[in-house]
């Protein structure tokens, strides 16, 4: 009967806590293939069903801002409608030879360097438009990055609340230790969004990060 009672006064506290506030935009930043559209698209087909968006090996294969919308996620007891919004990958330098690394011709190289430069300045604006922010790191690459301390001081300046995605545990070069150290004063959720590992810390943290979001 008491346990009743409680779980029915956390509740109602939880949900007294995102009164008026029935659809939280959660954007989705961090640099080029960090893992942003693969983690994205592990919460739209894990409640959706369906994916956001395509990946490659190659560097802003995002370069337009996609989102869905009312995506309802499940956490234990707790339910919330959340905004998914994929923006293209952060960079302070884009080069189309870069591109053409990757055995593309010149001439589509030039283009989707246009493309996501492009896509970073959208990336850019929609930040008016989230109510808090995913930055998801490579957690097998330096955190101490440029493009990381931009987006992080960004974030801060805007007093946007922030959650660390630190992706690609898979790999035997990740080093979460070396991301908590680079950041220690947000929480830092280590994942694999590739094979969905660490999910269920990551729902929880999405959450916390929720709590935070002024009414």
């Amino acid at each position: 009967m008491v346990l009743k009672i409680l779980t029915n006064f956390f509740k109602r506290i939880f949900s007294e806590m995102f009164k008026g506030k029935t659809n939280i935009s959660i954007g989705f930043y961090g640099p080029p293939n960090a893992g942003k559209t693969s983690l994205a698209n592990r919460i739209c087909k894990d409640w959706t069903g369906e994916e956001i968006g395509t990946v490659s090996r190659v560097p802003h294969e995002t370069r337009k801002v996609q989102f869905r919308e009312k995506v309802d996620i499940k956490y234990k007891e707790n339910q919330l409608t959340f905004k998914l919004v994929d923006t293209p990958g952060i960079a302070t330098k884009i080069d189309y030879e870069d591109f053409m690394k990757f055995k593309m011709k010149k001439k589509e190289a030039q283009s989707r360097a246009k493309e996501a430069t492009q896509g970073i300045i959208e990336s850019i604006k929609w930040l008016d438009d989230v109510d808090a922010v995913v930055v998801v790191v490579d957690s097998t690459e330096n955190p101490y990055s440029q493009v990381n301390v931009t987006i992080i001081g960004n974030l801060v300046a805007r007093k946007i609340p922030v959650l660390i995605v630190a992706n690609k545990i898979d790999s035997r070069k990740s080093d979460i230790k070396k991301c908590e150290d680079a950041f220690p004063e947000y929480d830092v959720v280590g994942i694999s969004a590739k094979y969905g590992t660490n999910m269920e810390e990551f729902y929880e943290s999405l959450f916390k990060l929720a709590k935070k979001v002024k009414k």
